[in-house]
C-alpha cells in the first residue's frame, strides 16, 4: 500500500492523532488512509458555485472505500469576472498559486492521496500540475459546464453576452436586447458552456489519463455526475493501494500528445498550448509550443464545437461524451491507445466499447471539417519562438496588412470602442506577457468587440497576451518572445506591413521590414525597467519564464521516487 503514515504512526508525533480526534475522528478513522480533495468551489464564479455539492459525492465514495476525506478548497479566480480591466493580471497567476497550494497541502500534510476538483479555466491545469509535482496517489474531475440559455427560442451562451457589447456599440443591438442576453445566457452553475479552455482542459483530463473516461462533458448540474463522483473516492484508493498507476506513470509523452491531439480534433482553446507543456514541466517532460505544433498540424478536425462551430459541451455529453472523440481519433491512427489511465487501463480498453461518432457534432476522421486541427502554431521573424491562432471557424487564412501598434490593452480597448481602426489592419497588443503585463491577460473584451461590430474577419490581433477560448476571429496570441524581454514585437512599429500565413504546413507569421532596420530599431530599443507591483504580481515577473515553454515558474520535476507525497 502507498502510505506515508508517519504524521501520526510514530511516538514523537502522537500530537498528530490528537488534532486528528479533535476533527472528531475516532481511531479507527484515524488509521485509515487519508485522503485530500482539493477543490476550488466557492461564490467567487458560477463555474466554480456547484463544486462543494459534488465535494460531497466524492467523500462519499472515499469513505466507502476505506478512506477518510479531508476537503482543503483552494484559490480560484474567474476568468470572466476579471475579464477587459486589471484584475486579469491574476488569472494565469491563480494556475500557479493552485498548483503551489496541491504541493504544500500534500507535502505538509502527508496525505495518502489526493482528488483535484476544479472548474474554471486556469484551475483545471493547476491541479493537475500540482498532482504531478508531487507524484502522489491521485485523480483528476473537472466540475462540468453549464447548461445554455435560451433567447427568442435559440440557445444562448456568456459568448452572445460579451459579443453584444460590440454590437451595440455598432448600432446593430439596443441595450435593452443585450440586457436579454445577459440575463439568459448562464442559467445554471458550471462553466462556460463551449468548447472554450475549461472544456477543453476537462476533455484534456481525459485524454491525458488523469480523468476517468467519460466524466468531463456531463453538466456541471445534472444528477449522472455523482456515480462518477463516488466512483472517484473509490479509485483514488485503488491508486493508494498499489492497484492502479501515479501520475507521472499516466502522464507521459505519449499522453501530452494524445492530449494535443484531442485540442485539435474539436477546435480547442489555444491556452491548451500553454498549459498542456506546463503540465509536462510538472513531469519532468521537456514539451514545448514546437512539439504541440507537430501534433495540431497532423490531427483533423472532427468536433463542430462553439466558437469556431455550433456544439457546446452538453450536445457532446448526449452522444457519449468526450470518449466519443477519442475513441474516433484511435481508429483513426492519431492517438495512441497503449497510454495508461487513471483507472489501470490502457485508453485503448477504455475505449473499446464506445460507439462511432454521431456525424454531426463529432465528424467521422474519414470526412473531417479540417484536414488538419483547429489550433495552429506560427512562427517567422515576429514570434520566432512561436505563436498561436485558433482556425477552427475560419474562412480565410492569409492576412497581410499595416500595424496598428497598442502598448497595452487598455488603449486598444479604448481605441476599438470608438473605433479608431481601419479595414485590412493589423492590430499589435503588446507589453502584456507573461513578465510585461506581468500575468497574461487574455483580450476576450476586444476580440469580442470586433466581432459585434462585425468586424472579426477584417482586421487581425497579434499580442504577446492571451486569448480566451471564447476568441475567434484571425486572433493570433502568445507572441514569444514577449516585448518585456525585447522580443521583435516590440521593435513593431505602425505602418509596418506583417504578413500572416495560417494554412496548413505553411504556417508562418513575418514582419516585412528589412533587416537592417530592424537591427537599427534594436539597437535603439530601451526595455522599461520592471514596474513595482509589489506582492504576488512582483513575485510572478521575477521568475516566469516564456509561453513557448508554458509560462512556468520552477526549474522542473524533482525525484518522487523516496517520496510519494
Amino acid at each position: 500500500m502507498r502510505r506515508f503514515p508517519t504524521i501520526y504512526n510514530t511516538l514523537m508525533r502522537s500530537n498528530s492523532r490528537a488534532f486528528l480526534r479533535g476533527l472528531g475522528l475516532s481511531e479507527e478513522e484515524i488509521e485509515r488512509p487519508h485522503v485530500a480533495v482539493i477543490h476550488t468551489g466557492g461564490e467567487m464564479s458560477p463555474c466554480n458555485v456547484t463544486l462543494p455539492a459534488q465535494v460531497t459525492q466524492i467523500k462519499t465514495g472515499i469513505y466507502g472505500a476505506g478512506g477518510f476525506a479531508h476537503e482543503t478548497p483552494v484559490v480560484s479566480v474567474s476568468d470572466g469576472l476579471t475579464m477587459a480591466h486589471p484584475g486579469m493580471r491574476f488569472s494565469l497567476i491563480s494556475r500557479e498559486l493552485i498548483a503551489d497550494s496541491v504541493e504544500a497541502t500534500m507535502r505538509a500534510h502527508c496525505f495518502d492521496g489526493m482528488i483535484g476538483l476544479g472548474a474554471c479555466d486556469k484551475n483545471l491545469p493547476g491541479l493537475m500540475m500540482g498532482m504531478l509535482r508531487v507524484n502522489a496517489p491521485g485523480v483528476f474531475l473537472f466540475g462540468g459546464a453549464t447548461l445554455p440559455g435560451r433567447v427568442n427560442r435559440g440557445e444562448v451562451t456568456v459568448l452572445d453576452a460579451f459579443e453584444g457589447i460590440g454590437k451595440m456599440i455598432a448600432g446593430e443591438q439596443t441595450r435593452e436586447e443585450l440586457a436579454e442576453f445577459v440575463e439568459h445566457s448562464i442559467p445554471t452553475g458550471g462553466a462556460c458552456a463551449g468548447q472554450f479552455t475549461a472544456n477543453t482542459m476537462g476533455m484534456v483530463s481525459e485524454a491525458i489519463g488523469l480523468s476517468p473516461l467519460g466524466l468531463s462533458m456531463v453538466p456541471s448540474v445534472y444528477s449522472a455526475r455523482n456515480p462518477y463522483l463516488r466512483d472517484a473516492g473509490r479509485l483514488v484508493m485503488q491508486v493508494i493501494e498499489g492497484k492502479a498507476p501515479l501520475p507521472r506513470e499516466i502522464v507521459t509523452r505519449a499522453a501530452l500528445e494524445n492530449a494535443c491531439a484531442l485540442v485539435a480534433a474539436t477546435g480547442g482553446s489555444t491556452n491548451a498550448a500553454l498549459h498542456i507543456p506546463a503540465m509536462a514541466h510538472e513531469a519532468g517532460i521537456d514539451f514545448d509550443i514546437d512539439a504541440v505544433a507537430e501534433v495540431f498540424a497532423r490531427t483533423p478536425l472532427i468536433g463542430n464545437l462553439s466558437p469556431g462551430g455550433k456544439y457546446l459541451a452538453r450536445d457532446v455529453y448526449e452522444i457519449g461524451g468526450a470518449p466519443v472523440i477519442l475513441a474516433e481519433l484511435l481508429r483513426g491512427g492519431f492517438i495512441d491507445g497503449s497510454a495508461l489511465t487513471v483507472s489501470g487501463q490502457t485508453l485503448a480498453e477504455g475505449l473499446a466499447t464506445v460507439g462511432v461518432a454521431d456525424g454531426e457534432i463529432v465528424r467521422p476522421v474519414s470526412d473531417p471539417i479540417a484536414k488538419s486541427g483547429g489550433v495552429t502554431v506560427l512562427k517567422g521573424n515576429l514570434c520566432p519562438d512561436g505563436a498561436l491562432v485558433k482556425v477552427a471557424g475560419l474562412k480565410e487564412l492569409v492576412f497581410r496588412g499595416p500595424a496598428r501598434v497598442f502598448d497595452g490593452e487598455t488603449a486598444c480597448q479604448k481605441a476599438v470602442e470608438e473605433r479608431e481602426y481601419k479595414t485590412g489592419d493589423v492590430i499589435i497588443v503588446r507589453g502584456e506577457g507573461p513578465k510585461g503585463s506581468p500575468g497574461m491577460k487574455e483580450m476576450l473584451g476586444i476580440t469580442a468587440l470586433l466581432y459585434g461590430q462585425g468586424m472579426g474577419g477584417q482586421v487581425a490581433l497579434v499580442t504577446d497576451g492571451r486569448f480566451s477560448g471564447a476568441s475567434r476571429g484571425f486572433c493570433i496570441g502568445y507572441a514569444s518572445p514577449e516585448a518585456a524581454v525585447g522580443g521583435p514585437i516590440a521593435l513593431v512599429r505602425d505602418g509596418d506591413m506583417i504578413e500572416i500565413d495560417a494554412r496548413a504546413g505553411v504556417s508562418s507569421i513575418t514582419l516585412d521590414v528589412p533587416e537592417d532596420e530592424l537591427a537599427s530599431r534594436r539597437a535603439s530599443l530601451k526595455l522599461a525597467d520592471p514596474a513595482r507591483h509589489g506582492g504576488l504580481l512582483e513575485k510572478y515577473a521575477a521568475v516566469v519564464r516564456g509561453a513557448n515553454k508554458g509560462a512556468v515558474t520552477h526549474s522542473g520535476a524533482v525525484d518522487t521516487s523516496g517520496d510519494l507525497i
